[in-house]
């Protein structure tokens, strides 16, 4: 598999002015967005940039990885 691309998903995710709000069930984090007004969910050892580009999406940002 590719590269642990959580860190990198993180960073953008902060700097839109999203924030954790609390572990989600295995290795998911629920994390709410401004953005969007919603919480979705962050899984912690997310290595596709399809999953990524999906996380973003549900977060109301544009595309990245």
């Amino acid at each position: 598999m590719g590269s642990n691309l959580y860190p990198e998903l993180v960073r953008y995710l902060k700097d839109a002015g999203c924030h954790i709000v609390r572990q989600g069930k295995g290795s998911h984090e629920i994390w709410f967005s401004p953005t969007s007004k919603r919480t979705f969910s962050v899984p912690r050892n997310t290595r596709k940039p399809h999953t990524a580009n999906a996380v973003l999406k549900d977060a109301g940002l544009k595309k990245e990885f």
